[in-house]
């Protein structure tokens, strides 16, 4: 039998191979049990899903499990944003969701995510524990199907987006944006995002340009929904067709967010990280704790410093960031990835309300992005340059690179000196500039990054290059 192994989100796999209709239901069968655990089970369960191959049968599958295990599904009326059906939890007072989606994964997987009461990610202890409780066969899935689960009130068919629209009204003035005059162009990623900027910016000054806004499950331009080069690249090529001010890039099931400037560049997710954290202290004056990655920019180091807030680091994911952000209060919390969630908001990431947020930015200011970067830059003295190389492995030689890169110590990476090394997640080298080194494995693929930041932007090739060298890839 095909053994489930939940990752930083919960469980991904490839369509028709290990992610099957019976794999689904046991999971489904799992969190059920999950549920009943933590005794959330009598308060029901959102489950929603993304546009691809077969999505939406997944879902009624899991929702078919969770009814016979008399536990009530607000189950979603189309493909829904992975933030929208977080927000849905809290909306509905439910004990949890399941979230049908691979998020930015490549065509050929699927996925299965599962949130908390909180519409946040689940902590790595209790995504074990629903790894145990996922049956090791389909005797022990409970199963009713779907017409009767409706007829007895066990699912509900419902429209998830009038109450996270309204929470958006809530969090950003919605309205000044509308009334601004930008054109704003959307690039979809042919995933759960389409149509939503349109909606919400109807009825004012500011144009909405969408592309790759129709479902295909075989995302063409793109290897992966993921919203960096080069995927991101057709769709920036409209920038200037279009005479945009911004583009907002989300991922396949917009949690995430990727930014390009109004002369097409794009604007990498640290680099936009720095933006978030600045619009947040400077613009609106907000305090508190900031929430990170460790692989995330450390230009949110220095303006916590300048703005007397805290900085809690954390490893990779929202597994981490989301409980932390919860108990600290965070202001705002974030990844490399281009997720960013907000105080106020659920701990989740939430690709649409950054795209707002950046884009109200704009409206405060009166500035396009790249002058609004350049005065993150200006602010915390100076440029700083990212990149990342991703390569897969094969899996018999994970322990000996692991072993390899835990026992490197070298005194210079890229020609700078190490002066320290963290072992939150993989293994950080930091160097004399602040800059900093990462070589880890991936916790939804079997790939290993090796990511540097730094202010010399002559040394991101000779840094990425050591980096390789370390873990035995060159």
């Amino acid at each position: 039998m095909y053994t489930i192994k939940f990752g930083t989100d919960g469980w991904r796999a490839r369509i028709a191979e290990g992610y099957t209709f019976d794999n689904v239901r046991r999971c489904a069968q799992g969190f059920a049990a999950y549920l009943y655990e933590k005794g959330l089970a009598e308060k029901g369960v959102v489950i929603g899903y993304d546009k691809r191959f077969h999505a939406e049968n997944f879902a009624t599958a899991s929702a078919e499990v969770m009814a016979a295990n008399g536990i009530h599904v607000w189950l979603t009326d189309t493909a829904t944003p992975t933030p929208t059906i977080s927000y849905a939890v809290v909306a509905k007072n439910a004990g949890g969701a399941i979230n049908i989606t691979a998020s930015h994964n490549p065509p050929e997987d699927c996925g299965f995510k599962v949130r908390d009461p909180f519409g946040g990610a689940i902590d790595p202890a209790n995504l074990q524990l629903i790894e145990r409780l996922i049956p090791p066969d389909m005797d022990g899935v409970k199963h009713m199907a779907l017409a009767p689960a409706r007829a007895d009130d066990l699912v509900t068919v419902f429209d998830p987006a009038p109450d996270y629209i309204a929470q958006l009204h809530r969090l950003v003035d919605i309205e000044a944006i509308k009334n601004a005059g930008f054109t704003v162009l959307v690039d979809c990623m042919w995933g759960n995002g389409a149509g939503w900027f349109p909606r919400l910016l109807a009825g004012g000054k500011t144009k909405v340009v969408e592309v790759h806004n129709e479902r295909n499950p075989i995302f063409p331009f793109m290897t992966r929904p993921e919203p960096i080069p080069p995927n991101v690249d057709d769709g920036l090529s409209y920038v200037t067709k279009v005479g945009a001010d911004v583009a907002i890039i989300n991922d396949g099931d917009a949690d995430r967010v990727g930014i390009g400037d109004e002369n097409g560049n794009f604007v990498d997710q640290l680099r936009v990280y720095g933006m978030m954290g600045y619009y947040l202290l400077e613009l609106r004056g907000e305090r508190g704790p900031i929430v990170k990655t460790i692989s995330t920019t450390k230009v949110l180091n220095k303006l916590a410093a300048i703005y007397d807030v805290p900085v809690y680091e954390t490893g990779v994911g929202f597994k981490y960031i989301a409980p932390k952000m919860m108990e600290v209060d965070a202001m705002i919390g974030g990844e490399e990835s281009g997720g960013y969630a907000f105080r106020g908001h659920v701990p989740e990431r939430d690709g649409i309300l950054a795209g707002l947020l950046m884009v109200d930015m704009m409206v405060r200011t009166g500035k396009k992005p790249s002058q609004l970067l350049q005065d993150v830059f200006d602010k915390v003295g100076g440029e700083y340059f990212y990149d990342r190389i991703d390569s897969r492995f094969d899996a018999a030689e994970k322990t000996a690179i692991l072993a390899r890169v835990g026992a490197a110590m070298p005194e210079t990476i890229g020609g700078l000196k190490v002066i320290d090394k963290i072992t939150i997640d993989g293994n950080q080298f930091i160097m004399e500039d602040g800059g900093w080194l990462l070589i880890r494995f991936s916790g939804t693929e079997p790939i290993i990054r090796v990511y540097c930041e730094t202010m010399h932007g002559d040394k991101v090739q000779a840094i990425l290059d050591d980096g390789m060298r370390i873990a035995g890839l060159r």
